[in-house]
Parts: C-alpha cells; sequence; structure tokens
C-alpha cells in the first residue's frame, strides 16, 4: 500500500461539502419516488384505473433516468473542460429550481393534460442534473484524497445516497402523518417539495466556497483540456465503461425496487400503513450507512474488487429471499427482507466512488464515470420499478420479480469479475 499523506483541511472540506450536496440531489430524486408510489397516479393521471395509474407515476419517475445519461455526457465534457466546481453548482441548481417546480405544479384536475406534460419535464430535468452531479462529487472527494484513502473519502460522497433516503422518508413521513390522508393527498404532498428550496439555499453556499480538483488543475496545466472527452472515453475504455456499467446494474435495479416499488406493494399488498412503509426504509438506510463507510474502508487495504464481489455476491442469495420474506406479512421479516438488501448493497455502493474514479485517467475521468453509471441507472432503476409492477399485475404473485432480481444480480456479478483490481493504483494526471 502507498504511504498515507496527511489528511488537508481542504479535503476533508471538500468531502463534505460534496456530501451535503449529493444528500440534497438524492433527497430531490427520491422524493419523487415516493410521491410517484402514493399520490402521483390520482393526482395527475385520474382518468385510467389503479393499476394504469401507477405504471404511468411510475413511467415519469423512469424519464429522470433516460435523461441522466444526456446529463452526464453534458456535464462530463464540461466538468472535463473547465472543471469539476462548476458543473456541482449547475447541478445542484437545476435539480432545486426543478424541484421547487413540481411541488407549485397544478393537478390534472386544475390544467387537464398539462399537468403530466409539465411533471414529465419537471423530472427530465431532475434527471438531468443528478446524471452530473454524481461524478462531480465522487471526483472532487476521490481526487482531493491522500493515497491509500481514496476509498475511504468517497464513501463519503457514497453516504449521500442513504442519508438522501433518510430525509426524503422522514420529511414524507412527518407530512403523512400530521394530517390526514385526505389532507396528505390533497396538498401536504408537496412539503417535501417545497422544503427543497431551503436544503438548496445551503448546499449551494457549502459548495460555492470549496476549492477545484488539485489533480485536474495539474492535468490541464500539463496536457491541456480534451476536445471531446466523452468521444476520447468511449474510443480508449468503452469496454470498461460498460463493465463499470454492468457492476452497477443489479445495485440501481434493486435499490429502485426497495425504495419505490415496495412502497407501493406494502401499502397495497402487505397491509402496512405508509407510515410503517417508510420506517421500514430509513431503518434499513440507516443500517447500510456504517456498512457503506466499514466496506470502503476495508476496500483501501484489501482491493476494491473484493468488497464489490462480496456485495454482489450476496445480492443474488438476498434476491432469492426477498419477496418470499415480504410475502410473510410478518412485520418482523419484512424488516429482515428490507433491511438486509440495503445491507449487502453497501459492501458495493461503499468502494464504488474510488473505483469508478481509477477506472479512467483524469481527463475524461468526470465524463467515464458518469457515463457507467447513469447508463447502469437507465437499464436498472428506471425500468426496475414498471417491470416489477407488471410482472406482479400479470401474474399475481412475485415469483417472476424474484426471477428478475436475481438475474440482474447474476448479470452485475459477473461484470465485477472482469474489472481490473484499482486499489493499488494512483490517480494519474496524464491527458
Amino acid at each position: 500500500m502507498p504511504a498515507h499523506r496527511p489528511v488537508s483541511t481542504d479535503a476533508r472540506r471538500v468531502a463534505l461539502a460534496s456530501a451535503i450536496g449529493t444528500t440534497i440531489e438524492w433527497y430531490d430524486f427520491f422524493i419523487y419516488g415516493t410521491a410517484a408510489a402514493t399520490v402521483f397516479g390520482p393526482q395527475f393521471f385520474p382518468q385510467v384505473s389503479e393499476v394504469a395509474g401507477t405504471l404511468a407515476a411510475f413511467a415519469t419517475f423512469g424519464i429522470g433516468f433516460i435523461a441522466r445519461p444526456l446529463g452526464g455526457v453534458v456535464m462530463g465534457h464540461y466538468g472535463d473542460r473547465i472543471g469539476r466546481k462548476g458543473m456541482l453548482v449547475w447541478a445542484l441548481l437545476l435539480m432545486g429550481v426543478s424541484t421547487l417546480a413540481i411541488g407549485l405544479l397544478p393537478t390534472y384536475a386544475q390544467i387537464g393534460a398539462w399537468a403530466p406534460v409539465l411533471l414529465v419535464m419537471l423530472r427530465f430535468v431532475q434527471g438531468f442534473a443528478l446524471g452530473g452531479e454524481w461524478g462531480g462529487a465522487v471526483l472532487m472527494s476521490v481526487e482531493h484524497a491522500p493515497d491509500g484513502r481514496r476509498g475511504v473519502f468517497g464513501s463519503i460522497v457514497a453516504l449521500g445516497l442513504p442519508a438522501g433516503i433518510i430525509l426524503s422518508n422522514l420529511v414524507f413521513l412527518v407530512a403523512s402523518t400530521a394530517v390526514g390522508t385526505a389532507e396528505f393527498n390533497a396538498w401536504a404532498w408537496r412539503i417535501p417539495f417545497l422544503a427543497s428550496g431551503l436544503l438548496v439555499a445551503v448546499g449551494l453556499w457549502v459548495r460555492l466556497g470549496i476549492a477545484e480538483s488539485p489533480v485536474f488543475a495539474r492535468a490541464v496545466a500539463t496536457h491541456g483540456a480534451r476536445r471531446m472527452p466523452v468521444v476520447d472515453v468511449l474510443r480508449s475504455s468503452g469496454g470498461t465503461v460498460l463493465l463499470a456499467a454492468g457492476t452497477y446494474l443489479a445495485i440501481s435495479s434493486l435499490g429502485y425496487i426497495v425504495l419505490v416499488y415496495f412502497v407501493t406493494y406494502a401499502t397495497r399488498q402487505l397491509g402496512l400503513t405508509l407510515p410503517m412503509t417508510l420506517t421500514l426504509v430509513m431503518i434499513a438506510a440507516a443500517v447500510c450507512s456504517p456498512t457503506l463507510m466499514l466496506a470502503a474502508h476495508w476496500s483501501d487495504l484489501v482491493g476494491r474488487k473484493r468488497m464489490m464481489r462480496w456485495g454482489l455476491g450476496g445480492l443474488v442469495g438476498w434476491s432469492l429471499i426477498f419477496f418470499p420474506l415480504l410475502d410473510t406479512k410478518s412485520l418482523p421479516l419484512i424488516a429482515v427482507a428490507v433491511i438486509g438488501m440495503l445491507f449487502v448493497q453497501a459492501f458495493y455502493l461503499g468502494p464504488q466512488p474510488a473505483v469508478m474514479s481509477e477506472l479512467f485517467p483524469t481527463a475524461v475521468r468526470y465524463s467515464g464515470s458518469s457515463l457507467s453509471v447513469t447508463l447502469a441507472s437507465v437499464c436498472g432503476g428506471a425500468i426496475a420499478p414498471i417491470v416489477a409492477t407488471y410482472l406482479f399485475a400479470q401474474t399475481g404473485t412475485s415469483t417472476l420479480v424474484t426471477v428478475y432480481m436475481v438475474a440482474v444480480s447474476i448479470v452485475s456479478f459477473l461484470c465485477a469479475l472482469a474489472l481490473p483490481e484499482t486499489f493499488r493504483d494512483g490517480l494519474s494526471p496524464r491527458a
């Protein structure tokens, strides 16, 4: 292992700022998913059946994932040309404005077909912003980190994921329990979206005060910026992009089955209340957080690949028992199923930021890492709630959903086996 260098104040500040901003981005992204699972159907698609309305709401949720590669390409391009910091500020600003606008959006009963049209447009902006957010936040933290600590510093940003889950579900929990069901469906569902305005203001204030990545600055000073970094990374490392995306496919798919589809399944099929369902998700995210940090620390010692294999191998096994545990309708077993799913995923999520950074050279790192994650999100999380809803509606059982979960988990495990080990490599400033 390389000798550990002292951790600078700038490195700590950048890691914290990146984590805060990413938490806000994920909060904004996840409150949409919770709303899609609970209220968007009757509010924006009341003219169709309950199942069709849920599918339509989940389809608008998936629009965000379709926009993510575009955001990754555009912000990755400029992030590799002019710097990471500016793109992070733009990503947070776009996400905040679109989320606030959703909270103010009239429903179908008020403006007719324009309501779902505008909802789709705003969701597209959300997805575009998140597509550029993850790569930039991760690179700022990892590129500031000392050698031998990149896993830990990257995982601080990764904590934004469970933190965003907890924060979004907590706000929804408070809103849904503070008023009756009728009031929540009528207007209180808007509160989590409107609260985003304050969070984004805090995030922008924090991000504007951090320094640009020193690794990126040295690379540009030495070699200059690439003219078309997205084209360059696909030409030189296209296979790596696909393999890296493949490793994330199961995490994205199964993550959104837990965070989005499970909310609908639990309240409509298992008989759980919405507050209880959201509480279970928050507990699972809380358990995920320390596990994620521990896995990242271990990846600095024994390698990223080993941690990723453990997580994805465990995901294959847990996918087999997830819905059977849910279908017992026993609250303790349901809790075990949900908590166990995010616990296993944490072994991948911890080292993931460092892995995605180490796989690509500095000049195309923003583009390569963003493309890898967003491609997997389109093929995974974008369609997973829709696929699960459709399969259950067609068969009346969760068996085919289980088959789907196991299949994507196996694909990701095999991709992880094919990736090279990177934890001993330096972050070369080569162009």
